[in-house]
């Protein structure tokens, strides 16, 4: 918000499993919130790409100030 009268814009991208290095061990089942072991599945890293072409190309009186994409069938969303 301090950027503002500068007329600089900022947005945060949430993201969710992404298929990536660092999520190729979900693809084998990681411990869950409820102590279970569960497979979680993994969204294509080039839809998080899409993300940021669609943020930046908006118009400069518009701004997405939040946004998360994330695997549709992710088990539960915001696991902290």
């Amino acid at each position: 918000l301090d950027g503002r009268k500068y007329h600089i814009a900022v947005g945060q991208i949430d993201i969710g499993n992404a298929a990536t290095d660092m999520t190729e061990r979900m693809r084998a089942g990681i411990l869950q919130a409820n102590g279970s072991v569960a497979v979680e599945p993994v969204m294509d890293v080039a839809i998080v790409g899409q993300s940021i072409v669609y943020m930046a190309n908006l118009q400069l009186d518009a701004n997405v100030m939040f946004h998360t994409v994330m695997a549709t069938q992710m088990p539960f969303a915001g696991r902290g």
